[in-house]
């Protein structure tokens, strides 16, 4: 019974994940929809959006003392603020790569990622390597080498990218609190300077109500927390059914559609080696969701 509750709760968390990697792959539609708004304004809005929600969504399951309750734990407060302070750099770096035009590299930071995060899992947390699982990295890392030389230099953007979101995955894993309580404490402590920040940039004029084209583009920004909302908490939720390396390979679904989103509606370029380098990943996947397939199997048989 124990075995199937488990199994279970793994393919809730593999549902759960790739739900967050469907949303978060189109989601560079959204923040090229709010475009001229400047990056880091659509930033402090988001920071301050997200924990309103969150404490709006959590309040639904969960009583404020139940919600705030745990955070007179030192060890808590400080788990999420550093989760919370890779989170938002993530965010940063990813919503400044996205409006400068820069979704492809963008979608090569989320490819190295999911490497680092599996490495992580191995290296950390003692995770058990299949052969599947085993081939599916070597193809990721081939594929990842092969296109860091044919960009020819080190793509700052996609490192920050990828290692801030390792570090958050690797943070989550060990987190004890529910979803929803876990995003308002990672958003809590950055919101009163986002907020003053808000304020002082509206009041002299340089904030989003100057910059929208239209009443409705501004409105469109406050659907940004909703939008980081549903996939973090998905994330949150999967984090803690999966492995690490359910996490890593899965994600590379969302830099997959990014990637495609960015030349089909965006407009940006790709070359054959682009193209071949991403085949590759996707032929590693192939072999991660056969040795998935084969271990659910043999599960069920024993």
């Amino acid at each position: 019974m124990e075995k199937n509750i488990n199994r279970n709760e793994h393919r809730k968390g593999i549902i759960g994940i790739l739900a967050a990697m469907v949303m978060w792959g189109f989601l560079p539609i959204y923040w090229q929809a709010l475009r001229p708004i400047n990056s880091w304004v659509i930033i402090l809005y988001r920071i301050v959006l997200v924990f309103v929600y969150s404490v709006i969504a959590a309040r639904f399951s969960y009583s404020f003392k139940e919600i705030f309750e745990p955070l007179k734990d030192r060890e808590t407060r400080k788990t999420y603020f550093y989760a919370g302070l890779f989170c938002t750099i993530n965010w940063s770096t990813y919503i400044y790569g996205v409006n400068a035009g820069e979704v492809v590299q963008c979608s090569l930071g989320y490819y190295i990622e999911p490497l680092m995060i599996c490495l992580i899992g191995i290296i950390f947390f003692r995770e058990k390597v299949t052969k599947y699982n085993l081939i599916a990295m070597i193809l990721a890392a081939v594929s990842i080498g092969m296109l860091l030389l044919h960009f020819g230099e080190i793509p700052a953007l996609a490192i920050m990218l990828a290692a801030t979101f390792s570090i958050y995955a690797a943070i989550k894993k060990n987190g004890s609190q529910p979803p929803l309580i876990s995003l308002v404490y990672e958003t809590m402590l950055f919101v009163p300077p986002a907020l003053i920040a808000i304020i002082y940039l509206e009041a002299t004029g340089k904030g989003a109500i100057a910059s929208a084209t239209s009443m409705g583009q501004y409105a469109l920004l406050y659907l940004c927390g909703i939008f980081t909302l549903v996939p973090l908490g998905l994330f949150a939720y999967a984090a803690q059914r999966c492995s690490m390396f359910d996490l890593g390979l899965l994600e590379y679904v969302s830099p997959t559609l990014s990637l495609i989103v960015g030349i089909t509606l965006l407009g940006e370029s790709v070359d054959m080696v682009q193209v071949i380098g991403f085949a590759i990943i996707w032929l590693g996947l192939g072999f991660f969701s056969y040795g998935q397939f084969k271990e659910i199997r043999n599960e069920k048989k024993r």
